[in-house]
């Protein structure tokens, strides 16, 4: 006798074989929330994954979704969840403070006191970016606290004064602690600039306890200083300024994990777990007051560093096998960054370049060859009102497959990632924001997030 099966069990079986090959793609094309829980965003390179934004601005710009007043500061928020932290400056005190993302709702604050004052006209606020955990919260302050709260509460769970003279010999810096810590393994990873061999120093993440220290006068004394007249060599000193305001970047080449630190003598690669150095590579102006603040741009085996101070330029590097060693692929001034990390989309570079405003250039470059792809002029005069329609130098992120752009005057831009020529999608002119916006963009779940030195405001880019 044959057992024929029941059609109903057949269709539903079917049905759900179906809706379970499907699922992976059906979840691909759902919108995707993504956190921005650290410098640079979700994998430190100023993109985001997120689509689902809107395609173009509305008349009058995105919808303002809340806008806060806050201390003084030129370090980006990050957001984890619905937890918002920030890092600023009132009075005499360095608040972090945390906010609901969606609403500004202020929930928690922790504040050190703080003396720090920018000696060359600056605000005094801090400079570095909060780094967020699923439970943490680490801060950088201007004058050097390295500080570890509880995401939840603001609870204070350990602090580091790396620049009170006892634990580390740092000499000043020239505009206050400005390198984000990133975090390795159980490591909080953070430039210190401590003399003679502490540039680097790799802090338990749990407990805030040394575990190594490195870059100094071991890795640089006798190194070639590449780039500068004659054939020198790196003859150090012990006043020597390390810390730059360029954030590590740790990353996987060749199989290798290591950690970049584009110090203020140039770029060195270490070992995350032990501190050794693999290699260091000279590059810095000859000016003496000159700093690196970029984050060095990696793909594949290639690392591109660029500064703004006196014509140093850019050199894209290629790492040796073994990872012992780089070599020159191409020198120049297609770009020169000042503070801003350029966005790398399909083999270009969409960047800022230029040190002041006068020289401020809007610039698509081929990322292998330096070859300059289109070039857009936005320079105003120093120290006047920023021109109308006119982005200055600013900084970018790449979000559903569109660049996003904030000038240091609030003009807000969305432009094509088109290596032919620039197209500018949108424009807008956020009035909560003035000159200067030196924080890049911060995108989490379909909300951007603008800093100025003293506001912060939200806007809704859902489609």
């Amino acid at each position: 006798m044959m057992i024929f099966p029941d059609p109903k069990r057949v269709r539903f079986t079917l049905a759900v074989t179906v809706f379970c090959l499907l699922l992976p793609a059906l979840a691909m094309s759902q919108d995707s929330p993504e956190d921005w829980p650290r410098f640079l965003g979700p994998q430190a390179n100023g993109t985001s994954a997120e689509t689902g934004l809107l395609d173009a601005w509305p008349t009058n710009g995105p919808v303002v979704l809340w806008e806060k007043a806050i201390g003084t500061g030129y370090g980006a928020p990050s957001i984890r969840e619905n937890r918002l932290v920030f890092h600023h400056r009132r009075g005499d005190e360095e608040i972090v403070e945390c906010l609901e993302a969606a609403t500004g709702k202020s929930l928690w604050q922790f504040s050190n006191p703080s003396k720090y004052q920018d000696p060359y006209g600056y605000n005094n606020g801090p400079r570095c970016t909060p780094l967020l955990t699923s439970n943490r919260c680490y801060t950088f302050g201007a004058e050097g606290k390295l500080t570890c709260l509880e995401l939840a509460t603001g609870k204070l769970i350990w602090q580091r004064d790396t620049g009170n003279g006892i634990d580390f010999n740092v000499p000043n810096a020239f505009f206050g602690v400005g390198s984000t810590p990133i975090l390795e393994g159980e490591m909080v990873l953070a430039m210190v600039g401590g003399q003679p061999d502490s540039g680097m120093v790799a802090f338990d993440a749990a407990t805030g306890k040394t575990v190594w220290e490195s870059v100094g006068r071991k890795n640089w004394e006798g190194v070639p200083m590449t780039g500068w007249p004659g054939e020198r060599k790196v003859q150090w000193q012990s006043w020597e300024k390390q810390a730059s305001y360029s954030t590590p970047l740790a990353v996987t080449i060749q199989g290798r994990r290591q950690v970049l630190c584009l110090t203020r003598q140039g770029l060195v690669s270490l070992d995350p777990r032990t501190g050794e150095v693999n290699f260091s590579f000279w590059f810095r102006s000859v000016a003496t007051d000159s700093v690196n603040a970029m984050t060095p741009v990696v793909v594949d085996d290639l690392i591109l560093i660029s500064g703004a101070y006196y014509r140093v330029g850019s050199v894209l590097l290629q790492v040796q096998p073994g990872g012992k060693s780089v070599k020159e692929v191409w020198r120049g001034t297609a770009l020169e960054i000042h503070w801003n990390t350029p966005v790398y989309h399909d083999g270009n570079l969409y960047a800022f370049s230029g040190r002041n405003e006068p020289d401020a250039r809007f610039r698509c470059v081929e990322f292998k060859t330096g070859i300059v792809k289109w070039d857009r002029d936005e320079h105003w005069v120093p120290h006047s009102t920023p021109t109308p329609g006119v982005y200055g130098r600013g900084s970018g992120i790449k979000a559903d497959g569109k660049l996003i752009v904030l000038g240091e005057g609030g003009l807000l831009g969305l432009f094509q990632l088109n290596p032919e020529h620039p197209v500018e999608v949108s424009r807008s002119q956020i009035p909560q924001l003035h000159y200067p916006c030196w924080a890049a963009p911060v995108l989490a779940r379909k909300r951007l997030y603008l800093r100025s030195e003293d506001h912060l405001v939200c806007l809704d880019l859902a489609r």
